[in-house]
């Protein structure tokens, strides 16, 4: 009888826990889709002009080849984008890969994008999380089962970390590159510089291209976290696969490296699976 009793009360709080979750999992949710709604009103005047062989034509040699390859000519520009990733993530180069997937709300005027990903740790342990970067701020929010707080990070660092995560993933929707906020700088027949500024930050970036147009690698100095203090690293995001999608040649298969002094540290590798353009409004 006192057996039954125990499992009875077991069973009991194992329902109360599941509730909690859901129902914190939800709150969560709700949380993220208010910031993407805000990050959608709060854009500027809309740009979708279609985009012409004159507006390449300031660019270094490389980066023209690329946004021919990658048919942004004859097309409207691009203001608001969504995607939706998979892929596998871990937190250090001794820790376990976990499979995640994720999705992604962007605006091109002002540069802005919130992207909300699960991970799963074990069956039926996952962790939820939400990166952004709107309005100058970055914040970086990651939960376990959305109930308890990991990390909840803010600040200059984290502004200028996630600033350069924009900018290296305007790959998806290659016409922003046209954008005000970015100057160009040529270098050689394969690479090109890229600086942007927003709300009082800049970073600059190399870019290469290969022959046939399509870009293989982004490299910049970024701020890495580290305990609890931070350093500027090299940062890289190598393309290992493109298609089309939505009319343009765009990556679809990639990873995020640091490249350390004791040795690369790849810590996201990631798949497009899918992806819209100037849909201002939640899947």
């Amino acid at each position: 009888m006192k057996l039954k009793i125990i499992l009875g009360i077991l069973a009991i709080l194992i329902l109360a826990l599941v509730a909690v979750v859901l129902i914190n999992e939800s709150a969560f949710k709700r949380g993220v889709d208010a910031e993407v709604t805000a990050l959608f009103q709060n854009a500027g005047p809309s740009d979708t002009t279609v985009v012409t062989e004159a507006d390449l034509a300031h660019l270094p040699p490389p980066i023209q080849r690329y946004l021919r390859r990658s048919q942004v000519v004859g097309k409207p520009k691009v203001q608001f984008v969504r995607l939706r990733q998979r892929g596998t993530i871990r937190r250090g180069p001794e820790e376990a890969w976990m499979p995640f997937e994720a999705e992604q709300y962007y605006s091109v005027n002002p540069p802005g994008f919130v992207w909300h990903v699960r991970a799963s740790i074990f069956p039926l342990l996952s962790m939820v999380g939400r990166d952004k970067y709107v309005e100058g701020k970055g914040n970086m929010h990651i939960t376990l089962l959305s109930t308890i707080t990991v990390v909840d990070v803010s600040g200059p660092e984290l502004d200028q970390g996630a600033f350069v995560r924009f900018l290296s993933e305007i790959v998806w929707f290659p016409s922003a590159w046209l954008s005000d906020y970015l100057t160009w700088e040529p270098i050689d027949s394969s690479s090109a510089k890229v600086t942007m500024r927003d709300a009082g930050i800049s970073a600059s970036a190399i870019i290469f291209v290969n022959e046939q147009g399509d870009i293989t690698n982004f490299t910049a100095d970024r701020i890495m976290a580290v305990g609890d203090s931070s350093r500027t690293e090299r940062w890289s995001t190598p393309m290992t696969g493109y298609g089309e999608s939505g009319g343009f040649r765009i990556p679809t298969q990639g990873e995020a490296v640091w490249q350390l002094e004791s040795g690369d540290f790849s810590y996201i590798r990631l798949e497009v699976i899918s992806i819209e353009y100037n849909k201002n409004s939640l899947y």
